[in-house]
């Protein structure tokens, strides 16, 4: 694809005015952000360590023009009349395309169309190069971000087209722009919503991690980089089920998740834990194929399977509401031992796409199961004290352990988080809230009398500490080419963090003490 004449590539030599005459939608925040812009980039050529606040404005500064998701154009013949252009253009949720005639190559934009539709004639009878604009704007790969704004703002244009060499090879729009002002996280969003493939929809994924290492770089507290990357996690799942489960099948399910993606305070993917509900006396033909083929892709996303077998290509997590009902009875009252693990997943489950009714059904079986089981709850919560040294046996025990003094790790999950996680469940369970974040609980449980709100702080507080400490050690175990665990050595933290370590520590033998009371676990 060759660069279009009288365009010249970079954003130093620009082509001719009035590609789009329409006013600019960065506005006011763009110029204003151009201002302060300008002012950090005073300060930042010898020192690149700004203050946070700052944060945005440097990665726009330092960052180059390859650094953006760059959109592949979409490129039609100029012959090509408007109502077939609008309606390719409709399918792949597009606002404009690259229009070839012979030699030249133009843009043909959503402001172009304006003008069409003034005209008499029918848009089958008009042909786009008329409507077509054969001088864009446009810059190299390599050139600054900064600079790309500057030319949209200056011209009060909407995208250009980037080149590398001779090369058209992509277009980068505002939104492109502000999504990577807003560190990526509304491009990768947008990326998702536009993906009409599965292949589509990997690319789009593969943006996640290094989102998570620029965010957690710049000093985003781990619990709002766990929420971002669960809602981005919670579109590609959503995305990739419109993909692959035909409508029939959409409409009479609910796709969950569970466990940490369910209560969104997993980072780095470790494992998926997934579910689907079916309405009582669905059937479907080909379901295990749909359901292993989602189990599947999502592994080649880069989403592990989970060793526990968690997920909806097997048998027991893809069941009507009446069966899984059942299940959960089961769990409840049963003598599996599996039981009390499978429940404590279950309760973290959040719908992602279908009918949330059927999730919510589930929920009201499982409180009828409950009524008048005030037993139950306490031999529930005892969970948290299986980590204790010497404990024998139960489900908990499956969970990565303790490496042995001469490794000097310890599993930040077994002995910090899952107590934590797991006793702030139980009292969610014994009052009948159904929220799936640990935070969100606590703050209700507070809000409702049913734990001190000094305590619950603290908890949310050792909770957030140690999310961090995993983060960091995750990050560094990927950098290291090593699968991301839940060990961490405390030898490798600096003293701030070793503290911390100690005190959030502390805050769970406290809590489980209290909770230790709260069910007199010692009777048990």
């Amino acid at each position: 694809m060759g660069v279009p004449q009288n365009a010249s590539c970079g954003a130093r030599q620009k082509g001719r005015e009035g590609q789009e005459g329409h006013a600019c939608f960065l506005g006011g925040y763009g110029f204003a952000c151009v201002r302060r812009m300008q002012e950090v980039r005073a300060v930042t050529g010898a020192d690149r360590s700004t203050r946070h606040e700052q944060r945005e404005m440097v990665t726009l500064v330092t960052a180059r023009v390859r650094d953006a998701a760059l959109r592949k154009p979409y490129v039609v013949d100029a012959g090509t009349d408007l109502a077939t252009l609008c309606r390719e253009l409709a399918a792949r949720a597009l606002t404009d395309a690259l229009v070839r005639d012979g030699k030249r190559l133009g843009i043909f934009t959503a402001t172009q169309l304006v003008r069409a539709i003034l005209r008499d004639e029918p848009p089958q009878a008009l042909a786009v190069r008329d409507f077509t604009s054969f001088t864009p704007w446009s810059v190299a790969v390599d050139d600054d971000l900064y600079d790309a704004m500057m030319l949209m703002l200056r011209h009060r244009i909407h995208r250009v087209l980037v080149c590398d060499g001779d090369e058209v090879v992509g277009i980068l729009s505002q939104f492109d722009l502000m999504s990577f002002l807003a560190s990526h996280s509304h491009l990768i969003a947008a990326e998702i919503s536009r993906a009409r493939s599965p292949g589509e929809l990997a690319e789009a994924a593969a943006g996640v991690e290094p989102l998570i290492r620029a965010l957690h770089a710049d000093g985003v507290r781990s619990e709002i980089i766990a929420e971002l990357v669960g809602r981005l996690n919670r579109q590609i799942f959503r995305r990739l089920w419109q993909m692959l489960a035909p409508l029939p099948l959409q409409e009479n399910s609910c796709l969950i998740v569970m466990g940490s993606e369910g209560r969104s305070e997993q980072i780095i993917r470790t494992d998926q834990d997934n579910a689907l509900i079916l309405r009582d006396g669905f059937r479907f033909d080909g379901l295990e194929r749909v359901t292993q083929a989602f189990t599947d892709t999502l592994i080649s996303f880069g989403y592990p399977p989970c060793p526990g077998g968690i997920m909806l290509s097997r048998p027991l997590w893809c069941q009507s509401v009446q069966d899984f009902g059942d299940s959960i009875r089961d769990w409840v009252h049963g003598s599996d031992p599996e039981g009390p693990m499978h429940l404590a997943i279950f309760l973290d489950a959040a719908a992602v796409a279908g009918d949330e009714g059927l999730l919510a059904a589930l929920r009201d079986r499982l409180r009828r199961v409950l009524t008048g089981g005030d037993s139950f709850y306490a031999r529930f919560a005892l969970a948290i004290r299986q980590f204790d040294g010497g404990a024998e046996g139960g489900w908990w025990r499956r969970l990565p352990g303790l490496r042995g003094p001469e490794a000097a790790e310890i599993d930040l999950k077994k002995l910090g988080i899952f107590p934590l996680v797991h006793g702030t469940r139980a009292l969610a369970l014994e009052h009948g809230i159904t929220l799936p974040g640990t935070q969100a609980r606590l703050a209700a449980l507070a809000g409702a009398g049913r734990i001190d709100a000094g305590l619950a702080r603290d908890v949310a507080d050792a909770l957030h500490c140690m999310m961090g400490l995993k983060l960091d050690s995750n990050l560094a175990q990927i950098a290291r080419g090593q699968a991301p665990d839940n060990s961490i050595r405390p030898s490798e933290l600096g003293r701030l963090e070793r503290q911390a370590l100690r005190d959030s520590l502390n805050i769970v033998r406290e809590y489980k003490q209290w909770l230790g009371q709260h069910y007199r676990l010692d009777l048990l």
